[in-house]
C-alpha cells in the first residue's frame, strides 16, 4: 500500500465509521423502542446492550439517546449516515439545536440545523461547539449578542460551582492532581505554563519538546519559582516549605537520607542542597546558626522564627490530640501573656484555628500531658 493509499484509506474509514454509528443509533433507538431486554430482566435495553456488548452502560445509554435524536433530526441523522459528518459532529449538532427555547418555531430550528451542518464541513466538533454559541444569528440576527451572553453567564456559573481541586501523594514519591477551573483561569494557566515552557527557557534547562511531560515539568517549576512574598500567610507564616537537614548534609560532608520537610515527607539530600541553592526556601539547618526564638517579657506576639520552631517540634500537626490538621497553625501562650505568661518555646504550642478558639473558650479545659500533647474536656 502507498503513502497515497494509505491516506485514502483512513479518510474513507472515518466515514464509514460513521456510517455504522448511525445505523448503531438508530437500530437502538428501535430496540428501545421494542423494549429490548426487558423479557431478560433488564431494567432498560441500554442496560441490556451493555451487559451484552460489555461496553459500561454509560456509552450504551449514549447510543440510545443518540439514535432518538437522530430520529427527530433527519437531517442530521442523514449526514451521518452518508459519512459527511463524524458522530462527535453529529452530538454537537443535536445538542445546540434541542437547547433552543420552546418558542423557536420549526423553521427557524431546522434553518439552525443546516446551518451547523454546513459549518460541520470546515470545522472539527470541538470548534463547531464554539460555533454553537453564535447559532442565534441564524434565527435572531438583532437578538443574538444577548442570547450569546446569557449563555455565557450559564456557563459561567456552572464552571464555578464545578470548580475543585484534589491533590493526594501516592507514596512513592510521587503527588498527583486533579481538578476543573473556569475558562478563564485555565486560559490564564495554560499561557503561564507555556511561558514557563518557552522554547528559549526549556531549551537551556530541560531540552526541547511541548508534550505533556514538558507541561508537567514547567508546572513544577511554575511552583517551586513563585516569590514567597506574594504567598498567602497562615497562622503568621506564608505557605513557604520548610526543610529540615543537618548541617553536614547540607554541606556535602554526610549523605544522610530522609531530609525532612515541614509536612512529614520526605526528601533526598542532594534534593534539599538543590533547593538551597536554586528555590526560595526556607531551610531549616541542625546545629547551624539560628535566631533567638526566647523573647520573654517584652513581646506578646511570637516571631516568625518561633513559629518556624513550634512547627518543626509538632511534626506540622495541630498539638491537640487526635487532631490531624497541618495548616495555618496558631502559635498560643500555655500560660497567657496577660497572665504573666512569656513569649517563647517553653510556653507555645501550636493548635488549628478550631482547637486554638477552644483552647480560649472558658467553657473548655485544656489539659497537656507529657508528650507535649493537649486535649479539651467541656466544664462540668
Amino acid at each position: 500500500m502507498t503513502d497515497q493509499e494509505a491516506a485514502d484509506a483512513l479518510v474513507e474509514l472515518q466515514s464509514l465509521k460513521a456510517q455504522v454509528a448511525e445505523l448503531e443509533a438508530r437500530l437502538a433507538r428501535h430496540a428501545d423502542d421494542q423494549h429490548v431486554g426487558q423479557d431478560r430482566g433488564s431494567s432498560s435495553t441500554a442496560v441490556w446492550l451493555a451487559n451484552q456488548t460489555r461496553t459500561t452502560r454509560a456509552a450504551a445509554h449514549a447510543i440510545v439517546k443518540l439514535g432518538k435524536q437522530l430520529h427527530a433530526h433527519p437531517y442530521t441523522r442523514a449526514a451521518l449516515a452518508a459519512g459527511v459528518i463524524g458522530r462527535d459532529q453529529a452530538r454537537v449538532i443535536l445538542r445546540w439545536v434541542d437547547t433552543l427555547p420552546d418558542e423557536t418555531n420549526a423553521e427557524q430550528k431546522t434553518k439552525a440545523e443546516q446551518h451547523l451542518l454546513d459549518l460541520a464541513a470546515e470545522h472539527d466538533a470541538t470548534a463547531l461547539d464554539r460555533l454553537g454559541r453564535r447559532l442565534w444569528e441564524v434565527i435572531d440576527p438583532d437578538g443574538a449578542d444577548a442570547h450569546e451572553a446569557e449563555i455565557l453567564d450559564r456557563q459561567e456559573q456552572a464552571a464555578l460551582r464545578a470548580t475543585y481541586l484534589r491533590i493526594w501523594d501516592d507514596g512513592h514519591g510521587k503527588t498527583h492532581y486533579q481538578g476543573v477551573m473556569p475558562t478563564l483561569e485555565g486560559a490564564a494557566f495554560t499561557k503561564i505554563v507555556l511561558a514557563t515552557m518557552a522554547a528559549k527557557h526549556q531549551n537551556a534547562v530541560k531540552g526541547s519538546g511541548t508534550g505533556p511531560e514538558e507541561m508537567g515539568q514547567a508546572f513544577s517549576e511554575l511552583i517551586m519559582r513563585y516569590p514567597k512574598d506574594k504567598l498567602p500567610k497562615t497562622g503568621g507564616l506564608n505557605a513557604t516549605l520548610l526543610v529540615t537537614i543537618p548541617e553536614d548534609a547540607l554541606l556535602g560532608r554526610l549523605e544522610q537520607a530522609g531530609t525532612i520537610l515541614d509536612t512529614g515527607d520526605r526528601i533526598s539530600a542532594a534534593l534539599a542542597r538543590q533547593l538551597a541553592c536554586e528555590a526560595g526556601i526556607l531551610p531549616v539547618v541542625l546545629n547551624g546558626k539560628s535566631e533567638i526564638l526566647d523573647l520573654g517579657r517584652e513581646q506578646r506576639l511570637h516571631s516568625q522564627a518561633q513559629r518556624i520552631a513550634i512547627t518543626l517540634r509538632q511534626h506540622g500537626q495541630c498539638a491537640t490530640e487526635g487532631c490531624d490538621r497541618t495548616t495555618g497553625l496558631h502559635a498560643h501562650h500555655l500560660i497567657e501573656w496577660a497572665k504573666g505568661g512569656r513569649t517563647d518555646l517553653a510556653n507555645a504550642i501550636g493548635l488549628c484555628h478550631w482547637h486554638h478558639m477552644r483552647a480560649h473558650d472558658t467553657t473548655y479545659d485544656m489539659t497537656r500531658d507529657a508528650s507535649g500533647s493537649v486535649s479539651f474536656h467541656r466544664r462540668q
